[in-house]
């Protein structure tokens, strides 16, 4: 996929809000300063089109972005460890919610993973939370240009392990690296694919 075109459409607080149309959309979302931003970036070929900041929880809004007019890409506030107050953390975690259970046009949702820490309880509870709400997502494992081959192994293996007391089998995987653009042809062509059902079954109908 060859991404040419690229517009901002808004930010909007909850998901009644968002952009009306037969259009796919896929959610990224992470806890907070997982490379959200980064990732984002480096998969639209745009060096600022999403917010890169020190701060974790920047992103407090559903952002949307519509790609060559195809489909939107949707930039989650992060969950876990951003510092705001307990009061907004629920207003957050509502929203997000309300988005991913509700939102119809949703194909797919990219939970991002840092790959070069140990698996973390929050990013476990999230996907079982998808996983209950039959809402269909896939993992994005970043920072991979900060670890050895081996180390990557090892850190993928210690993470399937754990996911495996819960679940009967893992969801599709990406590893990538906003540095060396690793992941990105992968992760796009999975989007492409996804868009070409969804425009497929909608024109059969």
């Amino acid at each position: 996929m060859n991404i040419r075109e690229i517009t901002f459409t808004g930010s909007f607080p909850n998901y009644r809000q968002c952009p009306n149309g037969l259009m796919p959309e896929y959610a990224f979302i992470g806890r907070s300063n997982v490379g959200k931003s980064s990732l984002i970036n480096m998969l639209t070929n745009r060096r600022s089109l999403a917010r890169v900041s020190s701060t974790p929880g920047k992103t407090q809004l559903l952002n949307y972005f519509l790609i060559d007019k195809k489909w939107f890409l949707v930039d989650l506030p992060g969950y876990g460890y951003a510092a705001v107050s307990k009061k907004k953390r629920r207003e957050f975690e509502q929203m997000i919610n309300q988005y991913l259970q509700r939102r119809e046009m949703l194909q797919c949702t990219f939970v991002l993973i840092d790959l070069r820490i140990p698996p973390q309880a929050k990013d476990l509870e999230f996907m079982n939370w998808l996983g209950a709400n039959a809402i269909p997502f896939v993992i994005a494992f970043t920072k991979a240009d900060k670890l050895k081959k081996k180390e990557i192994t090892q850190n993928l293996e210690r993470f399937k392990e754990e996911m495996l007391k819960q679940w009967e089998e893992l969801p599709t995987y990406f590893v990538t690296s906003a540095v060396k653009k690793e992941g990105r042809d992968e992760v796009l062509e999975f989007i492409e694919q996804l868009n070409q059902q969804f425009y497929e079954y909608h024109h059969a109908k």
